[in-house]
């Protein structure tokens, strides 16, 4: 009997997002455990709301990091490392497969303690930290490699749920910045990404905003997170037609902005996965990451991908890959269209 569950996914957005549908199998399996998410602390808003988990677990790497360069401690890591065996857990899921979060679950003292296969695992080494090791189904999305780690916990049908759940003041602060800026009907751009060859370049995004707004009579709304300032000054100096919006957003205030948009563009980033999963229609614009692994899952995605021009490589590179650079202004107009027609339907 599984009584006390952690699940170990500490970032980014994206993959937290693709976590969701696991965890709520996990809850429809074992209705009366308890279930804790290890999470970083950045993020744990966007899964604090979320009814198929008992408790939220925070954890910051990056200080532990400068812990150790300049006090050589791990003060914080141990700390975390006593929390985690003082809750009894029998069952840690890792679904990073990371050295950090396998060694995490491993800490926790759970007995039994499951992840990927040194083949799925994002290092591979991680495997040898679980007892149950899962080689998942090859070829397909991560939502589903992750629904097999749940699998391998007892648990059977698959609940297709993604509760990204906002609070009053989320969507009122929303409400109020569309307000000032005069915005009713608009879009997203989310230009950004984790690394540079994910990126789309950015004076294609200006040139995607001012024939949307020429053609729409749509705004559009920049969402520009911490360090991507240039990205967002570069943006708006070569945006026109109509005025760009921009303005700071916590994470679950991205959720509320995103519900009331037309459509978002975006490349594998997180917001993109967000857009999808409480079912705006998106643009996904993919390069270097596969799709069918990591793509927006929804009815209302579409996708532009120039599989033939470069490798699903999935190197951390700065420089634009050459798949980013074959997608033109003129597709990821036609596929606006087709989103935007898919909600209307």
């Amino acid at each position: 009997m599984r009584e006390r569950i952690l699940v170990v996914r500490l970032g980014s957005m994206g993959d937290i997002v693709h976590t969701l549908p696991g965890v709520a199998t996990l809850r429809e399996a074992f209705p009366r455990a308890h279930i804790d998410w290890l999470v970083e602390r950045r993020w744990h808003e966007l899964i604090e709301l979320n009814p198929d988990i008992s408790g939220i677990i925070p954890a910051d790497t990056t200080t532990w990091r400068r812990e150790l360069l300049r006090a050589r401690t791990w003060r914080g890591f141990s700390e975390l490392a006593r929390t985690l065996r003082q809750a009894g857990y029998d069952t840690a899921i890792d679904f990073q497969g990371l050295y950090k979060s396998a060694l995490l679950a491993r800490l926790s003292g759970a007995r039994e303690r499951i992840g990927f296969d040194m083949n799925a695992a994002k290092e591979s080494g991680a495997a040898a930290f679980y007892t149950t090791a899962v080689r998942p189904p090859e070829n397909v999305h991560v939502i589903e490699m992750n629904l097999s780690l749940v699998k391998a916990a007892g648990a059977a049908e698959p609940a297709w749920r993604f509760p990204l759940s906002t609070q009053p003041d989320d969507e009122a602060y929303v409400e109020e910045q569309l307000q000032q800026n005069q915005v009713r009907h608009f879009f997203v751009l989310s230009p950004g990404g984790g690394w540079g060859s994910k990126c789309w370049p950015i004076e294609r995004y200006a040139a995607l905003h001012n024939a949307l707004a020429r053609t729409r009579g749509w705004r559009s709304v920049l969402n520009a997170g911490p360090g991507e300032e240039r990205l967002a000054s570069e943006f708006m100096a070569q945006a026109r037609v109509t005025r760009p919006v921009h303005f700071p957003l916590t994470p679950r205030q991205l959720v509320a902005l995103v519900r009331r948009a037309r459509v978002l563009i975006s490349g594998d980033t997180g917001p993109l996965h967000i857009a999808a999963a409480v079912g705006t229609p998106v643009v996904g614009l993919y390069g270097p990451t596969d799709p069918k692994r990591n793509g927006p899952f929804g009815s209302r995605a579409v996708v532009i991908h120039h599989r033939d021009r470069g490798p699903t490589s999935y190197k951390h590179e700065e420089k634009v890959s050459p798949a980013m650079l074959a997608i033109t202004v003129e597709e990821v107009l036609a596929a606006v269209e087709r989103a935007v027609k898919s909600s209307d339907e």
